[in-house]
């Protein structure tokens, strides 16, 4: 289940040092004829700049990312809350509350956290940011400690005001395949099985970034539709995400497609034991959603995809390395 919010919607380039290293918005993508003469231009940064190396020496990104930390421990504080109220709460279908709650709950916090760092609060918009090029990857891994390191202070702020029992029957509100349940021969596993749980998380993932995050990411919806409406979209397909997750499998110990790894990572590390098995799953299905996305943005033709950055995009980094290597 996942509670991502974050998303790259503004171009977290920094301005020259001249202008003082102030994060901006994206501005107007160069026009498609355009694209040719900027490639050019572009083929002669050093891999240190498409990486963004001097980012990790610059305040301001450290200091963004401190909207990051904050913005993902009320995230996994939250939701984590949200569904243990839910399923305690004596109702027909609390995976439809939860799901309106996840989607109400996100778009407040994108809004909150976008002025301070463009809003990722997510490691799937981090990382997928990094490979379209809108952020450098430096920048990426330094939202995603931040992100990371949020989840654990959200678990355990969460652990402070529950019970021992709530802990232990909803483990922490973590990501989980499976539990252990009794049977009437002793103890038995019940949950979904890794291969599902792992497609689901590719794809659960694949259709947040498609159906949602790409208007952030195109300056052109985003300017049209408006901050307000698109993180409302955001958080409303996040919530359908959800729902449709936890009510296709309708398998008991199976927590739903967690579509974000720094909440899932926190109750893991907060609460252990078996919030470890297959935890990969909640890490390797978003990223293998981001690669085929980036591979989508870069099939589609360029006059549809109107953003700004690709300095640092994936491939322009995988050409610059080849490049030294002759």
């Amino acid at each position: 289940m996942a509670a991502d919010a974050g998303n790259v919607y503004v171009n977290m380039e920094e301005e020259s040092h001249a202008a003082g290293n102030r994060i901006q918005p994206m501005s107007i993508a160069p026009a498609p004829a355009q694209w040719t003469a900027d490639e050019k231009k572009q083929s002669s940064f050093s891999i240190s700049e498409r990486l963004g190396l001097d980012e990790f020496l610059s305040l301001n990104v450290w200091r963004a990312s401190v909207g990051e930390l904050l913005g993902s421990a009320v995230l996994v504080f939250m939701i984590d809350t949200i569904v243990i109220s839910t399923i305690e709460t004596d109702v027909k279908m609390p995976n439809l509350i939860l799901s309106i709650l996840v989607a109400i709950i996100i778009a407040i916090l994108l809004l909150a956290v976008h002025p301070v760092s463009g809003g990722h609060i997510n490691p799937i918009i981090s990382f997928s940011a990094a490979l379209v090029g809108l952020i450098s990857m430096s920048r990426a891994i330094i939202y995603i400690i931040a992100q990371c390191a949020g989840g654990v202070l959200g678990a355990l702020a969460l652990k402070a005001v529950v019970s021992s029992n709530i802990e232990r029957t909803f483990s922490l509100g973590g990501c989980t395949l499976t539990v252990i349940a009794p049977g009437p021969q002793g103890p038995v596993i019940i949950g979904l099985e890794t291969a599902q749980a792992f497609w689901l998380e590719v794809f659960c993932s694949f259709v947040f970034l498609f159906a949602s995050v790409w208007m952030a990411y195109d300056h052109r919806q985003r300017n049209s539709i408006g901050l307000i409406p698109v993180f409302s979209i955001i958080g409303i397909v996040l919530g359908l995400l959800v729902f449709v997750s936890t009510t296709v499998t309708a398998t008991k110990g199976y927590a739903g497609a967690g579509m974000n790894p720094a909440r899932c990572f926190g109750a893991a590390v907060v609460r252990g034991g078996h919030l470890w098995e297959e935890h990969w799953i909640f890490w390797a299905g978003p990223a293998v959603a981001c690669f085929a996305f980036y591979v989508y943005t870069l099939i589609i033709p360029n006059n549809h995809f109107h953003a700004e950055g690709f300095k640092h995009d994936f491939f322009g980094i995988l050409r610059t390395i080849s490049r030294l290597e002759r």
